[in-house]
């Protein structure tokens, strides 16, 4: 099992803590979602591959708004929460463990709108791996279908190299969640740890362990579009109320 199987695994249980209400926001997120897709020719009805689905705060969503939705991921821990999450919620999703690097291993057809989400991509840590994770979402998505991914704004995070992120703290009744990562960088590569903090009746303190590599919208444009994209483009948050920049192609 790789260090992202590992940090997901052990996250799973804990991931909705890092949102201060994870139920709006799936709906909030599928809101955001459906707006790119509707001005992109998709409406509900058209089916959705959330190939880095993690406990399921997109694939739900999207799915209570009509979409016909697969979700997939490599985490067996988050998958187990995405499904119990899926039946509290009364949506139907299909779900699959994958590798978003080799998606036809585990699906055969293919997809109006390929997806994923939540800075998934930078856990590709050579140039030669998000080659392979591109070309494979791509090769999942049908002509004139969509990709869809959010990442950070490594653009603006490179030239500083932050050695932490602000902290996030949500107020609860009886308590706190406190989340916050700190990261240790070498070149464009960071190690980074997730802190969350459940200060409530008792004080619990739970940390685990990723890597991320900082990818620039320029190495990403350049691989959607020898990957078979014609167009792309990038939406940043004020265009979209989404808290990362969003890439969009078109295959």
């Amino acid at each position: 099992m790789d260090l992202t199987q590992s940090f997901y695994n052990a996250m799973a249980a804990h991931y909705d803590k890092l949102f201060l209400d994870w139920t709006a926001s799936v709906h909030e997120h599928a809101a955001i979602l459906d707006a790119l897709f509707r001005a992109y020719g998709f409406d509900p009805g058209a089916s959705v591959l959330d190939c880095a689905c993690g406990i399921g705060t997109q694939a739900i969503g999207l799915a209570a708004l009509g979409y016909r939705v697969t979700a997939s991921d490599i985490s067996d821990g988050a998958l187990k929460e995405a499904r119990q999450r899926a039946a509290a919620n009364g949506v139907q999703i299909r779900f699959g463990h994958a590798d978003f690097r080799a998606l036809a291993d585990t699906f055969s057809g293919r997809f109006d709108i390929v997806i994923a989400m939540d800075n998934a991509l930078p856990h590709m840590l050579t140039g030669g791996a998000l080659e392979a994770a591109v070309r494979s979402m791509i090769g999942q998505t049908k002509m004139n279908g969509l990709f869809v991914a959010s990442i950070r704004d490594y653009d603006g995070l490179l030239p500083e190299k932050p050695a932490y992120t602000q902290p996030y703290i949500h107020k609860t009744k009886k308590g706190q969640h406190v989340s916050f990562q700190t990261w240790d960088w070498e070149g464009d590569h960071y190690r980074f740890t997730q802190y969350i903090i459940d200060d409530e009746e008792t004080l619990e303190i739970h940390k685990f362990d990723c890597e991320y590599r900082a990818v620039r919208r320029e190495e990403l444009t350049k691989l959607l579009l020898a990957g078979g994209c014609r167009d792309v483009a990038w939406k940043l948050p004020e265009d979209t109320g989404w808290y990362q920049p969003i890439v969009i192609a078109r295959k």
